[in-house]
């Protein structure tokens, strides 16, 4: 961790805050990823290697507790007094791009956000009473990271990047500025829809439910 031998309570904090990846890693504690796995899930590109080294500095500095896992399996990683304090500076942080940085497909990234809403941001008690798998097909991705799968049980959801092999009920062509702009607040499912920017095809109740299924990011509230 790097010192700028500096008084300055903003030097101070950027020691510990403004190292790369370290802010993502507190978004995805205060928002209750518990162990390295899902850690890691939320922070793809992030060496396993990083990881480790920045949860050890964050511990070191008080802002990250490590503890034995519950289940006897590892270890659970959860903010410190400290670290919770710090959720309305990533609060402030988000609001702060959100008015002055527009979202790019690079910003966009559909696997990643698809995780979100699977592991974060599902409505449990909307999901069907059976099995639904529908295909996303990204048009503003590059070759190779078009195409995704996303799983929804009756109490859970998973993403594939690889075909399931599995009857496909919903077929979802779209933007991933679109649905990521949806799922942070910034439009409506309706009018991403009336713009053709996403387009869903397969049963009219299922195609009508599926937004639905998305508690959304914070943002949106």
């Amino acid at each position: 961790m790097h010192s700028y031998r500096q008084y300055c309570p903003i030097a101070r904090a950027s020691q510990i805050l403004a190292e790369r990846w370290t802010p993502i890693l507190l978004r995805n504690l205060l928002t209750g990823a518990e162990t390295f796995t899902e850690l890691a899930r939320g922070a793809p590109g992030m060496s396993r290697s990083l990881l480790t080294s920045r949860l050890r500095e964050l511990e070191r500095a008080g802002v990250v507790v490590i503890d034995p896992h519950p289940t006897g399996r590892g270890q659970r990683y959860r903010p410190s007094e400290a670290g919770l304090a710090l959720r309305p500076v990533l609060v402030a942080m988000g609001t702060w791009a959100e008015e002055w940085f527009e979202l790019t497909p690079e910003d966009s990234d559909p696997g990643f956000l698809l995780h979100n809403w699977c592991h974060r941001y599902l409505a449990v008690d909307r999901l069907p009473e059976h099995r639904v798998v529908t295909r996303f097909d990204f048009t503003d991705q590059p070759p190779g990271q078009r195409r995704l799968w996303m799983l929804v049980d009756t109490d859970a959801a998973e993403v594939c990047l690889t075909d399931p092999k599995m009857q496909e009920d919903l077929v979802v062509t779209a933007e991933s500025t679109a649905l990521a702009q949806w799922h942070i607040g910034q439009i409506e499912w309706s009018q991403a829809l009336r713009a053709k920017r996403i387009r869903v095809t397969g049963p009219l109740d299922l195609a009508r439910a599926l937004p639905t299924w998305n508690r959304r990011s914070v943002w949106a509230t």
